[in-house]
């Protein structure tokens, strides 16, 4: 695997946020060194969040695969630290806190020379009673097109299949457009995926919405009510099925957001619209394509 030629700038919002999935540290490993080499070589900066690895075996398997790890730490070119002593130090994992990190780090790193900024994520705190973790989904929707979209950073989120639940990896990578990693020995869809729209701000949802998938609908509406665009676009075209409550959820979210343009329903199937009916209360926010 080799790192991209050209710098994060000249990609898409797609290219620069990539979930990155693994099971041994052999293929950790891999990933970490192709990312960072790149980064050293377009004169990014380079950050690594560690979580469930101690930071001095990132710059120690950096040097053993070639990289002088040591001399790019000295210049301030390579950061290694924690997501505990980072965007975790606080008193819960706040996404709108996190998207304006993102955007002073970016700016720190070109006020020092950098053409960008790259950094690697170690997210396996999603998954522990970490403050703010059921925030996680909600944050890897937003920030396609919150972060990616407007600035040079480029970032791996690094899930080990070693240390998530089946079920909150699947949900979380599929937040991606962009992944790497070893494909699933044995696949499973989860009954609801979200992920960003790759041309404008929005989510599409595939799959069912309804009691056992209402923790990602909840994501969903969080991402759709925290978003500052002033226009968002739901698809629901792989949409197989939508509950009362998720549609409530979403109608709602719909109402929060900070801009009075309401948000735009694609593909929705045949069900919204006689909830829509049967409960016009929820109309409020929303527009739904060819009524």
């Amino acid at each position: 695997m080799h790192g991209a030629s050209t710098t994060a700038g000249a990609r898409t919002a797609a290219d620069k946020h990539t979930s990155v999935v693994f099971s041994t540290d052999a293929e950790w490993a891999d990933h970490l060194v192709s990312f960072v080499r790149a980064g050293l070589r377009d004169g990014e900066q380079v950050q690594y969040f560690a979580d469930g690895t101690a930071p001095e075996l990132v710059t120690r398997a950096l040097t053993r695969h070639g990289v002088d790890a040591v001399s790019a730490v000295r210049r301030g070119q390579l950061v290694v630290t924690t997501a505990a002593e980072t965007y975790l130090a606080g008193p819960c994992f706040d996404p709108d806190a996190m998207v304006g990190l993102w955007h002073e780090a970016v700016a720190s790193a070109e006020a020092h020379g950098y053409t960008g900024l790259r950094a690697i994520g170690e997210m396996s705190w999603g998954a522990r009673d970490v403050a703010g973790a059921e925030r996680l989904l909600e944050y890897e929707l937003r920030i396609h097109h919150e972060v990616f979209d407007p600035l040079p950073l480029t970032a791996w989120c690094f899930y080990d299949r070693r240390l998530l639940p089946r079920d909150v990896l699947d949900v979380l990578v599929g937040a991606h457009l962009t992944r790497r990693g070893a494909p699933d020995p044995s696949p499973r869809t989860p009954a609801l995926r979200v992920a960003p729209l790759a041309d404008r701000p929005g989510l599409r949802l595939e799959g069912t919405a309804g009691y056992e998938s209402r923790r990602v609908t909840a994501s969903a509406a969080a991402a759709v009510s925290g978003s500052p665009a002033e226009r968002m676009t739901l698809d629901l075209t792989r949409l197989d099925h939508l509950d009362v409550a998720a549609l409530a959820d979403i109608a709602r979210a719909a109402v929060r957001r900070p801009s009075p343009v309401p948000v735009r329903i694609v593909g929705a199937p045949p069900s919204l619209t006689r909830m829509l009916e049967l409960f016009p209360e929820l109309n409020r926010g929303l527009e739904v394509a060819g009524r």
